[in-house]
């Protein structure tokens, strides 16, 4: 069904729920995952523009894919990691073509709308940038305790299988 989900990966705890569900998923439906951080730092923004060195926080976010692509590996899943530099939003919807991925999973921290209008939502964006399928995990469970997984249909797209109860914070 999914044979390619890329995985929005923010270099934070939420990730960490975010891989739980997708790494659960990958094996279920034997696809792969493709890591994407976008590092949107000053450095990151303008390296190409400015052919720049690479900074300190591209760096430590190579590293972090790198970290979390092993760890993949040694589970045996099939995965791997690009870091993009710039837009979050832009650039995830770019990898979703380059990368021909089916299907985009990314955290959800559950702002309100304040919190969306002052801190912006990249999901906001990729949303409407994208045909595919959004699988949002919400990265800090609720007030009562489910931390919510919620597959976004986008139009055109077939519906989405409901979740597998194997796939969860404990893969």
């Amino acid at each position: 069904m999914y044979r390619t989900i890329l995985v929005a990966l923010e270099n934070s705890r939420a990730d960490e729920i975010l891989l739980a569900h997708v790494t659960g998923l990958a094996k279920q439906l034997g696809s792969e995952l493709c890591l994407v951080h976008v590092a949107d730092g000053w450095a990151a923004r303008n390296f190409n523009h400015l052919t720049l060195a690479e900074s300190e926080e591209m760096k430590a976010d190579r590293a972090y894919l790198e970290l979390h692509l092993n760890q993949l590996h040694a589970q045996g899943i099939r995965a791997r990691a690009r870091l993009a530099l710039g837009n979050p939003p832009q650039e995830l919807l770019r990898a979703v073509e380059s990368e021909k991925c089916d299907l985009i999973a990314m955290a959800s921290h559950g702002h309100r709308w304040l919190g969306d209008l002052f801190l912006g939502s990249t999901i906001h964006e990729v949303r409407h940038g994208t045909s595919i399928p959004i699988l949002l995990v919400r990265a800090a469970p609720t007030t009562h305790g489910d931390p919510g997984p919620c597959l976004v249909a986008q139009p055109g797209s077939e519906p989405p299988a409901p979740p597998s109860p194997l796939v969860g914070p404990g893969g």
